[in-house]
């Protein structure tokens, strides 16, 4: 069954994206490639040490805030693709994933009072790759869960006719 809630699908997709991301932010963190987690980040906007923001309420809160803008940027994903289509859609998801996580990367360590974010660049450079990677899936799952009728959008420009046929349309006339 597909989904036909743009915003449902958005929070689902948003948060099956936030798998991988998460995945990725641990293994760098375990190999010594990242200095703190993404979450240990996040909770840094709340929280005015480092030493609060690694303690049990620290993560469950910059997990929470992670999710809701795994969720939030899931939405988004789903409005550009509703208006793009489909196609190329792992080049879609992996350009939004990596931009939409640097966006947030930068306002995080931007706040004044989060003295809990990263400086150094192999932190920075394993929160794209993460972030890639939950636009990947992201993407991903809006294709795969999302009913077809979500992006049968009208074409902005509807006074002149296309020269070719979108590969949606391909699809669903080789049926």
């Amino acid at each position: 069954m597909k989904i036909k809630d743009r915003l449902v699908l958005g929070l689902i997709a948003g948060f099956i994206g936030s798998a991988p991301k998460t995945l990725i932010d641990e293994i760098s963190l375990r190999q010594k490639i990242s200095q703190r987690s993404f979450r240990e980040t996040a909770a840094g906007v709340w929280v005015n040490k480092r030493k609060e923001a690694k303690t049990v309420k620290g993560q469950l809160l910059g997990g929470i805030f992670d999710a809701g803008l795994s969720m939030l940027g899931g939405n988004i994903l789903v409005r550009i693709l509703s208006k793009t289509g489909r196609d190329h859609v792992i080049t879609k998801g992996v350009f939004f994933g990596a931009t939409y996580g640097s966006i947030i990367t930068a306002l995080l360590s931007g706040f004044s009072s989060n003295k809990v974010r990263p400086k150094d660049a192999a932190s920075n450079l394993s929160y794209v790759l993460s972030h890639a990677a939950y636009g990947l899936t992201t993407g991903v799952a809006i294709a795969k869960l999302g009913d077809p009728s979500l992006f049968d959008t009208q074409p902005e420009n509807d006074y002149l006719a296309p020269t070719t046929p979108t590969t949606e349309q391909i699809k669903l006339a080789s049926k």
